[in-house]
């Protein structure tokens, strides 16, 4: 009866420690990125330098996982200065005016061991549309010098630029469909 009444204490502490569980983003092993069409021609990928990112779950699965992140839009790179200042600027995403993009996920739903559907609001351009993306629990383990668990995700989705008033340009020249994707490694704080 002791080691039923023990394994039963156990099973509820590790229950209520998980469900204090924050996990926060390893910068040196994230990105978050996107990817437009020019000209109907070719792909040009971009990226946001400077972002955060947290994960808060009870369940060890992630299955009521809640995401956010935020970006600093001045942080934008597609790797070309004249092209980067363009988009920062009142043609597209108004850095001065909307310094930030962000997204909270309001809920998930597990498809498999590994794969989820993530819904939430994506707040850009002073415009909040909820979007659902793709996501990917690429594994978990355990960080090699401070010993505490490590998650890494991927998530991917289309978004349309006009849907949150970015950009102006015919499609034909700048493809309406954005390719978003981000990922990155997690640590239990």
């Amino acid at each position: 009866m002791k080691k039923i009444t023990l394994l039963a204490a156990a099973m509820v502490l590790s229950t209520a420690l998980f469900a204090q569980t924050k996990w926060q983003v390893d910068k040196a092993h994230a990105k978050v990125g996107f990817t437009v069409t020019h000209l109907s021609l070719s792909e040009v990928d971009g990226s946001f330098k400077k972002f955060d990112a947290s994960i808060t779950a009870t369940k060890p699965d992630f299955s009521d996982a809640v995401f956010e992140l935020t970006t600093d839009v001045s942080s934008v790179s597609t790797d070309n200065d004249m092209r980067d200042n363009h988009i920062k600027g009142p043609d597209f995403f108004d850095a001065a005016k909307y310094p930030q993009i962000s997204f909270k996920s309001k809920s998930i739903t597990k498809l498999d061991d590994k794969k989820y559907k993530l819904t939430g609001d994506l707040t850009m351009h002073g415009v909040t549309k909820q979007v659902n993306l793709d996501l990917t629990l690429n594994g978990v383990g355990k960080d090699m010098r401070s010993q505490k668990p490590v998650a890494g995700f991927k998530v991917t989705g289309t978004i349309n630029r006009n849907d949150f008033g970015v950009g102006h340009m015919p499609a034909a020249m700048v493809s309406e469909d954005i390719e978003i994707r981000a990922n990155g490694e997690f640590g239990q704080i």
